[in-house]
């Protein structure tokens, strides 16, 4: 890391390997870390402030020159050798948006070169990958992070508020449905790339989604330690980017049960091939002796003890309560900003004012775990222990 003035700027190189895929680009790059720098970079407290420096790697060297182009970064600092980037001692920080098959063997090389890791998930394609990835960096004494963006999402942090104060009394249940339609390909684009739906190229919906529940469930609720899952192909032949069609080989939806340390019980739907008849794309209810909650990306509604209604169960004779009218916004309390952006911000002052950070290499092999557990839970028709994780 590169201080330029003992009360500026202290600069961080990062290689952004990804970042011409969706997620890299739109939600780490621009909404992220070029945030970051319009903001004028994340202040320390002392009258410094950290500076990212975005290095792009990528397979596609027209496209990182059109990316640096269009949003004024170095045109110099573009590179498809990721060994020669890993091999510069000025980068400090290695960041991986690739496909989930690409990412181990990229983090391994990069930790091995001593770079710092903050990285996408799944962290490796399976739980000793993942482990072995958490054990070399201990070694290695880098830092290292793992986004886990949605508990930044302002409806699940004005969720974690309503925890933390206690309002829902002992908590009973959690019940999630997450997703949406995602086209097929033939007579409309679908929205997400074929690879999702190909096993063989690391696709699939437990792999993509159960490491989200994992940190979700974990960090509001408490530690699974109980999976039964149900996964399923429920449209098996899609068409690619070219217009071919393909068999679909990977899950994409999901049906999972989930029990936790302390007792609470949750279950998540997660699916893309349900149409979406909720307020959000995701939701979750929560449900404890002394009240409820629904929180999704943004808003979060509550139902306290007092106020909740006394429905009769009565089929022949039309239902007269606006149930959803009958409960109360949570306000916002305060401003929040992109979930991704807040978590790099943590990251990089974790970095260089080795400030508390969590959310590292062995969190991430939970995430692998747990989806992991769900499949095989799904092809053997039985409930698995989820083993705590140590180093």
């Amino acid at each position: 890391m590169t201080t330029h003035s003992a009360a500026e700027r202290k600069t961080v190189r990062i290689a952004m390997n990804g970042v011409t895929g969706r997620m890299g680009y739109r939600q780490h790059l621009v909404r992220s870390i070029l945030a970051i720098r319009e903001q004028g970079g994340v202040p320390l407290g002392d009258g410094t402030v950290i500076w990212p420096e975005p290095v792009l790697v990528g397979r596609r060297p027209h496209a990182l020159r059109e990316l640096a182009a269009r949003h004024g970064l170095d045109p110099e600092a573009v590179s498809t050798d990721l060994d020669a980037v890993l091999a510069d001692p000025t980068i400090d920080v290695y960041f991986d948006a690739q496909v989930t098959l690409a990412r181990e063997e990229a983090i391994g090389k990069a930790i091995a070169a001593g770079k710092h890791i903050y990285t996408e998930k799944p962290t490796a394609t399976g739980l000793e990958g993942a482990l072995a990835l958490a054990r070399q960096a201990r070694d290695a004494g880098i830092k290292h992070g793992v986004v886990q963006d949605k508990l930044f999402l302002p409806g699940l942090l004005k969720l974690k508020r309503l925890v933390e104060g206690g309002f829902f009394g002992e908590i009973l249940s959690v019940r999630g449905e997450f997703g949406y339609w995602v086209f097929e390909g033939d007579w409309q684009e679908a929205q997400r790339p074929s690879w999702n739906y190909r096993a063989q190229d690391g696709g699939g919906i437990v792999v993509d989604m159960f490491p989200h529940w994992e940190y979700v469930l974990h960090e509001l609720f408490g530690r699974v330690e109980t999976v039964q899952a149900l996964a399923t192909t429920h449209i098996p032949r899609r068409w690619d980017e070219s217009g071919e069609v393909y068999d679909a080989t990977a899950d994409d939806s999901a049906y999972g049960i989930f029990q936790l340390a302390g007792g609470t019980v949750a279950q998540i739907n997660s699916s893309w091939s349900v149409r979406v008849n909720r307020e959000e794309l995701v939701e979750f209810q929560v449900d404890g002796t002394e009240g409820s909650a629904v929180a999704g990306l943004r808003g979060c509604r509550a139902q306290h003890r007092s106020a909740t209604p006394k429905p009769v169960w009565n089929p022949d004779i039309p239902a007269t309560e606006r149930f959803r009218e009958q409960w109360q916004e949570v306000p916002d309390n305060g401003e929040f900003d992109n979930g991704f952006k807040a978590q790099w911000e943590l990251f990089l002052r974790h970095l260089v004012a080795d400030e508390p950070y969590t959310w590292d290499l062995l969190a991430g092999a939970r995430g692998v775990q747990l989806a992991e557990l769900g499949l095989r839970s799904s092809a053997e028709g039985r409930r698995l222990d989820v083993p705590e994780l140590h180093l």
